[in-house]
C-alpha cells in the first residue's frame, strides 16, 4: 500500500468514526432524554390525604347521604336533588338520578351484598330496601316497628346486614342484626344516638359510634353475626361523628361532623391522621375509584361529594369485586 492510498484509508476511517461517534452520542443522549422522561413519568405520585371537591356544590340537598360502591365503580348516594331519591355518580363528578323510592321513603345508609344488590336504610318507615340492579325494582327487605329510625348500615362478606338506630330527641339508640332472608333481631338497645356502623375486614369486629356522646365501640362479631365483648376502641372530646369505612388493613375512617374531617384511625384506637376537607359537615364516606383507593365523602353542608387519595383500598371495593 502506498502513502497516499494509506493516508486516504486512514482519513476514511477517521471520517467513519466521526460518523459513528456522533451517532452513538445522538442515540445516547436520546436514549437519556427517553430514561429521563419515564423517571418523571414514573416519579408522578398522586398527592395522599388532600380533600378536593368531587361533583358540583348543591346538585345534592343537605341530606346526601350513604355512599356507596358497586361492583362496577359507580358511587351513588341518597337524595339526588331533592330527599326520596337515590343519585348515581360516574367517574368524571357527573351526577344523575337513579331511581325515586316509594313514596314517604327517605333513604339514608346504602350498601350492596355479594350478589351486587342494593340495600337502603329506609328512616322514614322503619325499612330495609333492597333494589334489583337490572331491574330497578324496589322492594321491602325487612321491617320493623321497633325500629326509631334505621340510619346506616353495615354487611359481612356473608350478606348479613346490620343497622344503627338512633333516637335523636332522647339522644339514645339501638343496634340490630338483619340476616340474609330479612329476619331482623335486636342486637343492643339502651345505647347512645347511635350512627355509623362498620365491619372489619376479618369480619371478626362490628364498630359503632355515638354521636352525641362521642365514642366509638368495637364488639367481637361471630360468623352468623353475634356480638360480645363490648369495649371503647377511641372517644373524642368535641364535635360529632357520623358515617364510617374500614379499609383492608383495619383501619377506621370516621367522618367527623361540625369539624369538617376525616379520622383515620387504627385496630386498636390509635389517631393514625386527621384529614382537612373544605366542607364542615361531613355525613358519610365510601370507598372506590380505579383501585379502591380513593376515599368519597358526602357533605351536607355543600351538597356534594369531595374526595382524596389514600394508601390502601377499602374493604368493601374489594368485597364487591
Amino acid at each position: 500500500m502506498n502513502y497516499k492510498t494509506s493516508s486516504l484509508f486512514k482519513c476514511q476511517l477517521i471520517g467513519l468514526g466521526l460518523v459513528l461517534s456522533i451517532v452513538g452520542c445522538k442515540e445516547k443522549r436520546e436514549n437519556t432524554d427517553k430514561i429521563e422522561t419515564e423517571d418523571i413519568s414514573i416519579g408522578q405520585k398522586t398527592e395522599l390525604y388532600q380533600s378536593t371537591e368531587f361533583t358540583a356544590p348543591a346538585l345534592f340537598p343537605s341530606g346526601i347521604e350513604g355512599p356507596a360502591v358497586d361492583a362496577h365503580g359507580i358511587l351513588y348516594a341518597v337524595n339526588f336533588e331533592r330527599t326520596g331519591t337515590i343519585g348515581r355518580v360516574d367517574s368524571n363528578g357527573k351526577a344523575s338520578l337513579f331511581v325515586n323510592l316509594p313514596e314517604g321513603s327517605i333513604g339514608n345508609g346504602i350498601r350492596f351484598n355479594s350478589k351486587g344488590d342494593m340495600f337502603i336504610a329506609d328512616y322514614t318507615k322503619h325499612n330495609i330496601l333492597k333494589v334489583d340492579m337490572d331491574t330497578k325494582e324496589i322492594s321491602v327487605f325487612a321491617h320493623n316497628a321497633d325500629m326509631n329510625q334505621p340510619n346506616d348500615v353495615a354487611i359481612m362478606d356473608n350478606d348479613i346486614l346490620f343497622a344503627s338506630d338512633p333516637d335523636w330527641k332522647n339522644s339514645k339508640g339501638q343496634i340490630w342484626k338483619i340476616d340474609t332472608n330479612g329476619t331482623v333481631t335486636l342486637l343492643e338497645g339502651n345505647m347512645g344516638t347511635t350512627n355509623g356502623i362498620e365491619v372489619s375486614p376479618d369480619n371478626k369486629t362490628l364498630y359503632v359510634n355515638e354521636s352525641v356522646q362521642r365514642n366509638v365501640w368495637a364488639y367481637d362479631l361471630s360468623p352468623t353475626g353475634d356480638i360480645s365483648n363490648k369495649r371503647l376502641l377511641i372517644k373524642f372530646e368535641d364535635f360529632g361523628m357520623d358515617g364510617m369505612r374500614t379499609d383492608v388493613q383495619g383501619n377506621l375512617y370516621i367522618t367527623r361532623h361540625g369539624k369538617g374531617t376525616v379520622v383515620k384511625v387504627s385496630p386498636k384506637g390509635e389517631i393514625l391522621k386527621e384529614v382537612q376537607l373544605k366542607g364542615k359537615t361531613p355525613s358519610n364516606i365510601a370507598f372506590g375509584g380505579k383501585d379502591g383507593t380513593k376515599a368519597f365523602i358526602t357533605l351536607q353542608d355543600n351538597g356534594n361529594f369531595e374526595t382524596f387519595d389514600t394508601e390502601d383500598p377499602g374493604r368493601e371495593f374489594v368485597m364487591n369485586k
